[in-house]
């Protein structure tokens, strides 16, 4: 099989595509011919070792694809039924009701699903554990399917299970036209939220619009706060969705209303702010982190529950999963130029 590697630290220029035998699943695992694969920021970080997971050399980028199981390991049946794997995953209905969009009881060997791993996602195929495996409905394309699990993913994770964001509440968004802040805005308007973008252009805001913002908000440190109490009355927002942090994030948890949610996603500005306390205290406050991938690890019910509720909405068109195009995995290189330069809007994806 082919396989995109990474066999020395450094940019998209230092990958390169090799050839590797295809590799055999052990129980509990199954063999995945990858049809898309997506790409994220963070792959130009852990190619050149930057990011806080640093596999053994050589490995492949990609922590997400979608793609067709094509054999079981031998472990993994069940001898009533060698067609099915001894793993359930728990049968539950989307929370529409609708019976043609249920998962299955457990994998089988032709199912499509959608992969999620920390790397190694950009080759032809790829042996997963069967626990990292989402069984895809038939109306949800590929494409849609490969880029799903991590944006949307963390963004479905801060907004429900940690800020507990309700219909009707306010959601200010900073960082708005990257790839978790875009999906904050998706997410929030399908929740029923009114959604705050903020970026630092219109031309950004742009997107964000089109994402369904109600309101847009070119923003800097000194005006923040000012201008989302502006867009609330005076009130504040509910919820702050901060993937940014630098000097934006006091401001913004200055802009919170009485027992406003700030959630902590990430540090894009590059400093990790310090947040005076006595704000907290004073407004009732909640400070909440968002580290989707122990979530993932320690709540694999509750990652599988909200898998299934975004399979959901973008099978019923709530949701566009935008798909910023799909390259041949030899354009590896442009494809994370796009990443880098921080151009895409939406899912970048190789095809194998």
């Amino acid at each position: 099989m082919k396989a995109l590697l990474c066999t020395r630290l450094g940019g998209p220029e230092d990958l390169s595509i090799e050839t590797l035998p295809d590799p055999v699943p052990g129980p509990g695992q199954a063999l995945v011919r990858v049809r898309a694969a997506a790409l994220n920021f963070f792959d130009t970080l852990i190619i050149a070792g930057r990011y806080q997971v640093k596999p053994e050399l050589p490995f492949s980028p990609g922590g997400e694809a979608c793609g067709v199981v094509e054999a079981l390991g031998s472990g993994g049946r069940n001898p009533e039924d060698p067609g099915r794997t001894s793993y359930d995953v728990e049968r539950s209905s989307y929370d529409d009701g609708r019976r043609d969009l249920d998962l299955f009881q457990g994998i089988s060997v032709g199912d499509r699903v959608i992969v999620h791993e920390t790397f190694g996602t950009c080759r032809e195929r790829v042996v997963v554990d069967l626990a990292r495996l989402t069984p895809v409905p038939e109306v949800v394309s590929d494409e849609q399917a490969a880029g799903l699990t991590i944006t949307y993913g963390t963004s479905l994770h801060a907004l429900r299970d940690r800020a507990r964001l309700q219909p009707g509440e306010t959601l200010a968004v900073l960082g708005a036209s990257g790839g978790v802040g875009l999906a904050a805005v998706e997410l929030g308007k399908v929740m029923g939220a009114r959604v705050i973008a903020c970026a630092s252009s219109e031309e950004k805001l742009a997107i964000a619009r089109q994402h369904g913002a109600d309101e847009t908000l070119v923003y800097s440190p000194d005006t923040l706060k000012d201008a989302l109490r502006g867009l609330t009355g005076g009130r504040g927002v509910d919820v702050v969705y901060d993937a940014v942090g630098g000097a934006y994030a006091e401001p913004a948890l200055r802009a919170l209303a009485w027992k406003g949610r700030f959630l902590v996603v990430g540090f894009a500005a590059g400093d990790i702010p310090r947040i005076p306390l006595n704000l907290v205290l004073l407004r009732g406050l909640d400070v909440q982190g968002v580290h989707w991938g122990v979530f993932v690890e320690r709540e694999p019910e509750a990652h599988r529950a909200n898998q299934r509720q975004l399979l959901a909405w973008v099978a019923e068109g709530r949701l566009s999963a935008k798909v910023h195009g799909v390259y041949p995995m030899t354009d590896y290189a442009a494809a994370l130029g796009i990443l880098k330069r921080r151009e895409a809007v939406g899912k970048v994806l190789l095809r194998p």
